[in-house]
């Protein structure tokens, strides 16, 4: 759109978007505050409801890193554990994505924007339904591989989180991170690695957020 500088979307899952098909809340990452309330005033309606940051990479950075996250709480439902432990997965994959966001995005990071829908909201949505979950945890339940249950369940769709944690764990042994970032890279090694799924609710226990 001519005149608009970066607008980014950051959208609800699959899964929040039908459920909340009445009142869809997307977020729109937009660096020009002005451009981006005139593309909300434009597209808002009273069953589309709109809010504006200014923080484009970090809108990107959410949607991408909430499907890692997912994966382990889908890992958590495979292997029988409760609702307090996908809420410790969620409280700590929450603090990595924006460590993360921190680490890299190119501006400012402000955590208000992980309580927008594109932060926290999506990511709560994403580890209790979507596809990554789902398929993880049909990983910790049969023992199948990922390529495979993907084929199976998804009907030509494709899985995100194993292939963002992959893309992650390059960027963080190159800048020799990966020990800052244990949830995420714990998803990498079971999805890529053969580390045992049940050694997952180790990651949680030792993460240095306990520490």
């Amino acid at each position: 759109m001519e005149g608009v500088s970066d607008p980014v979307w950051g959208r609800c899952g699959k899964k929040s978007r039908a459920s909340l098909k009445a009142l869809p809340l997307p977020t729109l990452g937009c660096k020009d505050l002005a451009q981006g309330q005139l593309l909300k005033e434009l597209m808002q309606t009273p069953n589309f409801r709109i809010t504006v940051v200014q923080e484009v990479d970090t809108v990107e950075i959410c949607g991408a890193l909430k499907n890692v996250v997912a994966v382990g709480a889908g890992f958590c439902d495979g292997l029988g554990f409760g609702d307090n432990t996908k809420a410790a997965v969620i409280r700590l994959g929450l603090m990595e994505m924006i460590a993360f966001a921190k680490l890299f995005c190119r501006g400012p990071v402000s955590s208000t924007t992980f309580l927008e829908s594109c932060g926290i909201a999506d990511l709560i949505t994403t580890c209790y339904g979507g596809r990554n979950r789902k398929v993880a945890e049909a990983f910790a339940r049969t023992g199948k591989p990922i390529e495979q249950l993907e084929k199976e369940m998804l009907n030509g769709q494709k899985l995100q989180g194993p292939q963002t944690a992959r893309e992650l764990h390059s960027i963080l042994q190159h800048k020799g991170l990966m020990d800052k970032f244990p949830l995420f890279m714990a998803v990498y090694r079971i999805c890529y690695e053969s580390q045992p799924v049940g050694e997952f609710i180790h990651c949680l226990q030792n993460h240095p957020e306990h520490m």
